[in-house]
């Protein structure tokens, strides 16, 4: 995870050297390893470079990166394949020798085309005074831009700024391919035109499939001095993941379970429905395909060693290097045991588990809290006063009950494993005065009441400060894992929202493939770049599994029918291949949970307003941006 920017000035007058001091901050708290600026002057435009780095794998290179041609580069992702990258190497090098070493616009666009991963970059081309940039074809990673003054300068950042003049004009880049940016050009028409180059798939049959998403909203929101063309060559990137399968049943299908009616439960439904030869073997199918990417997701990683006895390690005090945002239910669940499979077993796995309280804070009692573990939160820090303990009966919310189900279930799957179980309770008013301190800015460009709520939760479980309560002692805890990983991804892909059954019902399978194309094509603005502003804000990265583009492909290409069935019960037809994943992996439990959204397993939805509309703009964040 990095913090990237450039800042682009075509006017002497409104030429600055340095950053404002508040998107600055921002940024460093995304890469807190080291920080660098880079200034760039032409005689029609000036480019002040600022990157800010976290570092994870290989050595720490620090950005923005400068060749001997005087190209720079500043890059925010993660190599997983595509691209050769040994244990030892760091993919920033890796990624700015390759871009160097391209001749042409082909060369770059095979390039990017390759990778598999999440990213963002910013990449300045010296001898042609290009400027390209852009995200990932999921838009895992965050990227925004704002144009100002006219024509007269711009800015692409991971993060915005928080002051309320400017914070409406950040929009997030849209994921629909690389843009390119003439320089040179732009400083003399006093017009920025922004070249795509677009994702695009084409078939044996030759048939082009555009990249779904939302350039047509974003084109909207520019400024009249922006306009954004297609390249003459017409130049594409090559999508990185197989088109969706919308493949219908020649003839109706039957009921996969004839005899449901007359099976107990949903596990023993599950065990019927795995007796099926086929199914039997899709499943596995999913389930190693799936494992890589956790596993390329939890071991690249710098691991530092750790000299602690075997006796100290008991104690929990050996530091976790991976995290998993974690309610219980069967996306987290599936993604904890198959982390286990691949991180070192001596190796604590920290489960985030959030929920909102309504009873303001009040002190713990001292009961076993010696703080000796090296994670531990001094009580006496208020910035870290987010560990509070409220009556035990408060914290109660539905994620903590299905988390602590769940533990219980990793626990029996994995018992020599170290699960530490963080409980992060947060009252209203520390919800309050940290929406309006730091997580409104991470939200926007987005406003809605569900981006408030997600962000906000996702925020506070990311931080992860919290308590550990084992059966001898409650103690204050801090989670060190740099990374963390997310479940997002499988909803949109396995119909696991209640408007995916919704859709079945009135258009049948046929509505459904279009409501998951639909979905999987929003992601980028409807949830990662949020996602990714607001965990990168913790100095964290999120890591997302379900969007690893072989698994995307491997769902891509099964038709809908092998993925889900909506003709059986809430809790079991949707999201139907992960659940028979979990009863193959051990987690019969975990296995028949519903679908829950943060938003109400965490009881944040229920805090302040009860009245409210998902989709309804959020008056908290845009008030309290305006109060900054």
């Amino acid at each position: 995870m990095c913090g990237i920017c450039c800042t682009v000035s075509f006017s002497v007058e409104h030429f600055s050297k340095d950053l404002k001091e508040d998107l600055l901050y921002n940024l460093r708290r995304r890469g807190p390893s080291s920080s660098k600026q880079l200034l760039k002057s032409n005689v029609n435009y000036q480019c002040l470079f600022s990157g800010h780095v976290l570092h994870l794998r290989g050595a720490l290179t620090t950005q923005p990166m400068e060749d001997e041609s005087g190209n720079v580069f500043l890059w925010n992702g993660e190599v997983f394949n595509g691209v050769k990258v040994e244990a030892e190497d760091n993919d920033t090098q890796i990624m700015f020798s390759s871009l160097s070493a391209c001749k042409n616009e082909s060369d770059i666009l095979s390039l990017f085309s390759k990778i598999q991963g999440p990213w963002s970059f910013i990449y300045y081309q010296a001898s042609s005074h290009y400027l390209w940039f852009g995200r990932d074809f999921f838009g895992r990673r965050s990227l925004l831009w704002h144009f100002s003054n006219l024509g007269k300068s711009f800015c692409l950042s991971s993060v915005g700024a928080q002051i309320s003049e400017v914070a409406d004009q950040w929009q997030e880049v849209p994921a629909s391919g690389i843009f390119q940016i003439d320089l040179n050009s732009a400083a003399v028409s006093r017009c920025v035109i922004l070249k795509l180059y677009p994702w695009k798939h084409i078939s044996k049959e030759n048939v082009v499939e555009e990249c779904a998403d939302d350039l047509t909203q974003t084109l909207a929101k520019l400024p009249p001095f922006v306009s954004v063309v297609a390249n003459e060559a017409k130049l594409y990137l090559s999508k990185p993941i197989v088109p969706l399968n919308k493949k219908l049943p020649q003839v109706p299908l039957e009921t996969r379970c004839r005899n449901c009616s007359s099976i107990p439960g949903a596990k023993e439904t599950l065990e019927v429905v795995l007796t099926e030869q086929h199914t039997q073997k899709v499943v596995q199918q999913f389930i190693d395909v799936l494992s890589v990417a956790v596993k390329r997701r939890v071991l690249c990683l710098a691991r530092e060693e750790n000299l602690a006895s075997k006796e100290v390690l008991k104690t929990c005090n050996k530091k976790a290097n991976i995290a998993i945002l974690f309610s219980g239910g069967v996306d987290s669940m599936v993604i904890a045991a198959l982390a286990d499979r691949h991180i070192p077993s001596d190796e604590p796995i920290d489960l985030l588990n959030v929920a909102f309280v309504t009873k303001r804070k009040t002190p713990i009692p001292n009961i076993g809290r010696k703080q000796q573990n090296p994670h531990d939160v001094p009580f006496e820090e208020p910035t870290l006063n987010t560990a509070v303990a409220q009556d035990p009966d408060d914290a109660e919310v539905p994620d903590r009950v299905t988390g602590k189900a769940g533990l219980k279930e990793l626990q029996s799957v994995s018992p020599s494993r170290i699960w530490n179980f963080v409980e992060i309770n947060v009252s209203l008013e520390e919800l309050q005065k940290l929406r309006r301190t730091r997580i409104c800015h991470l939200v926007q460009p987005l406003d809605t009441v569900l981006d408030d709520s997600i962000g906000c939760a996702v925020w506070f479980a990311s931080r992860g400060i919290g308590w550990l309560v084992t059966q001898d002692a409650v103690r204050s805890y801090k989670s060190s894992a740099k990374v963390i990983l997310t479940g997002i991804g499988a909803d949109e892909q396995l119909a696991g929202y209640s408007r995916h059954r919704v859709r079945f019902q009135s258009h049948g399978l046929e509505g459904l493939n279009e409501e998951i194309q639909m979905e999987l094509g929003r992601i980028s603005s409807r949830n990662l770049g949020r996602d990714d502003r607001v965990i990168g804000d913790h100095g964290k990265e999120a890591r997302f599994p379900f969007l690893d583009e072989n698994v995307v492909s491997f769902l891509n290409s099964l038709p809908v029918w092998e993925k889900v069935d909506l003709t059986l019960p809430r809790g079991i037809g949707e999201k139907l291949i992960l659940r028979l994943a979990a009863m193959e992996v051990g987690l019969p439990v975990s296995a028949c949970l519903p679908k829950r959204a943060i938003q109400f397993g965490s009881r944040i939805a229920k805090l302040e307003k009860t009245n409210e509309k998902a989709s309804d703009k959020c008056e908290r964040l845009w008030i309290q941006v305006n109060k900054l």
